[in-house]
């Protein structure tokens, strides 16, 4: 027996969660922006058919925006979070089994169903009355193919937003409507390889021999074109994996110009990673910090810094990780002429990541019977009355290396400030 795999994606999500607390932003062109206000990573279908493209620098299209009044905002990462996690909690009333890909898309186990397609639509018609959000469902045997089926539904409204091609007659029907380059997993170099090749659909890759495909694009596109032919190879994550790194990075709102302010925003982002350390109950045993100025601005002195060291013993403690970052950051930085260069992004990376309990002892290692009370006091401050509540003074007062968000909406669902009000 197949087992069906769906996969839910919500529309133009960013822009679909400022939809939710603003009626106005309906049918009017909207985009939201990256990090520091720099370009557009969401766009609704008004915005699109204006021709403005994924990643245009804000600058760039500031004409448009003025001639068709095209709504801007920040990314508000916060209420994106929250509304990604709420749209979850109504497919985990639909299935046992939920995966979650990334922020706006989810891999859903529908074994067991009978009618497949009601299911879908009600779930579908579900996410939409309770959190307010548009998705759309695609199902197939193999997650490929899912990905297939979900990206049909998106682009045809006839199918209203679910396809279902468990069938193989269906899959023989619809897979000529996928070009290649729209493959889940086909990059733009493998993509190119291809279409010299004459492979130019979906359809036409599932034909591809494996052996061909291993040498063409190696044992990712042999895998790619069994999940075509209805193989499962990519298995179904009923468990998350372990993490074994992670990064916390941010470009600043204006240079920053010496190293206090430079380890300003460090401080804050191993703030911020050891938090993310602690919610999955992991230590690190590397860290790593960088900064660096634009790239972009060659007319402009360059220097890229970058320093790591072992944590010894292994550990999430806040002050423990800030110490370790400052001696990082003070090896790397230009010795005698820091004055000189206007550094625009930093950050710290986390590796060697070990669950807690399977930290090793060194044999100095004393257990501090604080250290857990002290983390555990400061995680609960800061989620009771808001992040940032309760922070290290390496941070700072003014943190003028914070990035821009001059469009940011409020954070309506986490902060009881930013509530909507009704007069």
């Amino acid at each position: 027996m197949k087992r069906p795999i769906a996969i839910s994606d919500s529309a133009n999500f960013y822009v679909s969660a400022e939809r939710i607390f603003d009626p106005s932003l309906k049918n009017v062109p909207v985009i939201v922006l990256s990090n520091n206000d720099g370009c557009a990573v969401a766009r609704s279908d008004e915005a699109k058919a204006l021709g403005i493209k994924m990643g245009e620098p804000l600058h760039l299209i500031q004409d448009k925006i003025k001639a068709h009044g095209v709504r801007v905002f920040s990314s508000n990462y916060t209420l994106y979070g929250d509304i990604s996690r709420r749209v979850v909690e109504v497919y985990e009333d639909f299935t046992p089994n939920v995966e979650i890909y990334s922020i706006d898309e989810c891999f859903l186990d529908f074994s067991g169903f009978k009618n497949r397609d009601t299911h879908a639509r009600t779930m579908r018609r579900e996410v939409l009355l309770r959190i307010g959000v548009p998705v759309r469902i695609g199902i197939a045997p193999t997650k490929t193919l899912a990905k297939c089926a979900n990206d049909i539904a998106k682009k045809n409204p006839i199918f209203g937003g679910v396809l279902d091609i468990m069938e193989d007659t269906l899959v023989d029907w619809f897979l000529p409507m996928v070009p290649v380059g729209d493959i889940w997993g086909i990059g733009r170099k493998t993509n190119a390889k291809l279409q010299k090749l004459g492979i130019h659909t979906a359809a036409d890759l599932r034909a591809m021999p494996t052996k061909q495909a291993r040498a063409v694009g190696s044992v990712v596109l042999e895998r790619t074109v069994l999940e075509l032919q209805g193989e499962p190879c990519i298995a179904f994550g009923d468990v998350e994996p372990q993490r074994k790194g992670m990064a916390v990075t941010r470009s600043s709102g204006q240079p920053m110009m010496d190293f206090d302010t430079v380890f300003q925003a460090v401080s804050a982002h191993v703030t911020r990673a050891a938090e993310k350390l602690r919610q999955h109950g992991l230590v690190a045993g590397t860290l790593t910090v960088f900064f660096h100025t634009n790239r972009h601005r060659p007319d402009k002195p360059q220097y890229a810094g970058s320093r790591s060291t072992r944590i010894v013993p292994m550990s999430s403690d806040t002050f423990d990780l800030v110490q370790a970052a400052r001696r990082c950051a003070e090896s790397a930085w230009p010795k005698g002429q820091g004055a000189k260069f206007g550094f625009t992004k930093a950050g710290v990376m986390l590796d060697d990541l070990l669950p807690i309990e399977d930290r090793p002892r060194t044999l100095f290692d004393v257990p501090r019977t604080n250290e857990n009370a002290a983390m555990l006091a400061l995680d609960q401050i800061n989620d009771r009355f808001g992040k940032k509540t309760m922070v290290l003074a390496s941070e700072g007062v003014k943190r003028t290396w914070q990035h821009r968000a001059e469009h940011r909406s409020p954070r309506y669902t986490t902060r009881l400030a930013d509530l909507p009000v009704v007069r």
